[in-house]
């Protein structure tokens, strides 16, 4: 079932205020006795006297300035685990109206590296997070677990072999390594055994492309384990939620422990 929670935020917001203005403005004198003492209000307009301040900076601050999101997959690892839940920068990229996400202010653009929210282009209805490698008017290639991008690749050195727990046990035994993509270093995951392309992907069949005016090629940082632009294409500007910027949790329910306190407060690069 798809909870719209935006949408529902709005709904409420728009709601609580418009009884809280009408009883304000015009039923507040019609309750007043000539002489006596105001009666009690009624329940629905105390509660939306009480609630709409509250909905109205819990939308203007999701909407314009940090916006919390989870980690569900690991196509992010080892820079992000599932069950991270992270802080985005809602105003990095430009502000937007909430619900009908039309940017009203350009203050910004993702630039190779980044660590983007957006909305997936094949369901706009989902969020999905990763990670930016080529920028309008690049030309991106994938080739050996290497990218290319305007035919230089972006550097890669080993750093080791991954050792997960909880749910990301299943992805032990990965190699390793550190991307310098753009000004951006980062740490990648490799399966060895795996091949560049998974059969179902078909952008970068063929060979190179050309990102296109307005559009974003994303890949994970977990490569062979990432549903990304390899398979289905480019990231419209219109699609971008935010930049990532920190985690405030970690809840994985499959580790002993189950919260990883170390996590907690780490810039996400």
């Amino acid at each position: 079932m798809y909870f719209d929670f935006p949408t529902i935020l709005v709904a409420l917001t728009l709601f609580t205020g418009l009884v809280w203005l009408l009883d304000l403005m015009f039923l507040r004198r019609k309750r007043l006795p000539a002489g006596g003492e105001e009666p009690k209000e009624p329940m629905l307009v105390e509660l939306s006297r009480s609630f709409f301040p509250v909905f109205l900076v819990v939308v203007l601050l999701r909407s314009f300035v940090i916006e919390p999101f989870r980690i569900p997959s690991g196509s992010m690892m080892p820079t992000l685990l599932i069950g991270d839940f992270i802080l985005v920068n809602k105003f990095a990229y430009g502000l937007r109206l909430p619900v009908l996400e039309t940017k009203v202010l350009d203050l910004g653009e993702p630039e190779q590296g980044d660590v983007v929210v957006f909305r997936f282009p094949e369901n706009p209805r989902l969020d999905y997070i990763k990670r930016v490698v080529a920028v309008p008017g690049d030309e991106v290639y994938y080739r050996n677990k290497t990218i290319l991008v305007n035919g230089k690749p972006m550097g890669q050195s080993p750093v080791g072999i991954y050792q997960g727990a909880g749910a990301g046990e299943r992805f032990s035994g990965h190699l390793v390594g550190s991307e310098l993509l753009g000004k951006v270093e980062h740490k990648i995951m490799m399966h060895p055994m795996a091949p560049d392309l998974n059969p179902g992907c078909r952008v970068l069949q063929e060979g190179p492309v050309k990102v296109p005016e307005g559009h974003y090629f994303v890949m994970g940082d977990n490569r062979d384990n990432s549903n990304d632009s390899r398979c289905w294409g480019f990231v419209p500007e219109s699609h971008l939620r935010g930049r990532a910027m920190a985690i405030w949790m970690n809840w994985d329910s499959q580790r002993a422990g189950i919260v990883d306190w170390s996590r907690i407060g780490q810039v996400i690069e």
